[in-house]
Formats: structure tokens, sequence, C-alpha cells
């Protein structure tokens, strides 16, 4: 589990489809091989590690679905080591797994403030909520607006300098988690079927006609 709350932006050094190496400080301080490490919004497992930079795998089960694909040298990743026992939750429980990918829509200022609207996949939108959380790149946000194909964020300043959100332009794509408290919710208010329906009991004989 994650916070969404990133500790630092990492650089991506290498990248090949089933391995990256990211450049990274911070997050190396207590780093074991094994670890769990939120890559812009993916739970990743260490697999090396020196002392100014980390190789993780890339399944391509989260190949597919996210956009590490996409990524190429020098990029920046958001970068979070995983919740410890105890620790403080500064935004909300992020899993690591990837439910969609969406697009950078349109950005405008609002005084100080950066509003980001994102284009968003339907199997993600269904859990947007106005004023719910949303994990964008593995950054703990919260919906400002809701539309039928897309939301929007509001970034400040910290936030700005301190991620790869700063970097966002039109077009971009983001690794977007639903918060999994909304799927919960899903699951439990969704009505248990028997499996027994009229198509069933018509097959083995119990309906004519």
């Amino acid at each position: 589990m994650f916070t969404g709350i990133a500790e630092e932006v990492g650089r991506v050094d290498y990248i090949q489809p089933t391995k990256l190496v990211v450049r990274a400080a911070r997050v190396l301080e207590d780093m074991q091989v094994g670890d769990s490490i939120n890559v812009n919004g993916a739970c990743l497992t260490v697999t090396q590690f020196d002392t100014s930079s980390f190789s993780v795998g890339i399944m391509p089960e989260t190949a597919r679905r996210s956009n590490l694909g996409q990524l190429k040298v020098g990029d920046g990743v958001n970068l979070e080591r995983a919740l410890a026992f105890g620790g403080r939750l500064g935004g909300h429980l992020v899993q690591g797994h990837v439910d969609g990918v969406g697009r950078v829509a349109s950005m405008r200022w609002d005084d100080d403030t950066l509003m980001i609207e994102f284009e968003t996949p339907p199997e993600v939108m269904r859990y947007v909520v106005e004023k719910g959380f949303i994990a964008v790149d593995g950054l703990s946000l919260t919906v400002v607006t809701r539309g039928s194909a897309s939301f929007s964020v509001s970034i400040v300043e910290y936030t700005r300098n301190n991620t790869t959100i700063g970097e966002c332009r039109v077009g971009d794509p983001v690794n977007l988690e639903a918060d999994i408290i909304a799927k919960y919710v899903e699951v439990l208010t969704q009505p248990e079927t028997s499996g027994i329906t009229e198509d069933f009991l018509r097959e083995h004989g119990f309906l004519v006609g």
C-alpha cells in the first residue's frame, strides 16, 4: 500500500520492455531487493540497486495497462516507498494497481492554481465522484469536477514543483487508479444471483416453450 504522496521525482536511466532503471536519491536510503515501490502509479518490485539508481521488473500486464511502456530515457517518474506500519497517511490508500490510462485534455490557470482535466476511460470513470480521491501517476488528488468522460483536479504550487504533474502537457498519457473504497462499495451493493436464469431452466428441461 502507498499514500499517493510522492517522495521524489526520479529520472529514467534505462528502459526495456521488461526492465526499468531509475536514478533516484531519497527512496534509496533504506532500500532492499524485493521492496515494493510505486513508480508513476504502478507497484513494482526492486530487483537491483546501487548508490544512485534502482532497477525494477515490468510485467507484460503492467506494460499493457499503464503508460510505463511509453517512457523514455530522461523522463521523470513519481516515486514512493511502500507505507510503513504506523506511518502517516497523508493522501489516501493507493494500491499501485493501474486501472486505466487517461490523457491530459486541458490545462488552465485559476489565479495561482493549475486546473487539469483528464480524459478518462469508462472502466475508471464509473468510480469517479466529485470531492473523492483518485491517483494520477501515483499522486493522490481530489476530484474537483466530474463530467461524463473526464474529471478535473486542482494542482497547488508545491505539487507542481515537486512531482511530474508540473511537466504535463495536453495529450500526455497518465496512469489512473480509482479509490479502492469505491470498488468495494460496488461489489458490496451488487445483488447476489444464484446463477439460475430462465435460459438455465429451459436448457435443463424445467421450462418448455
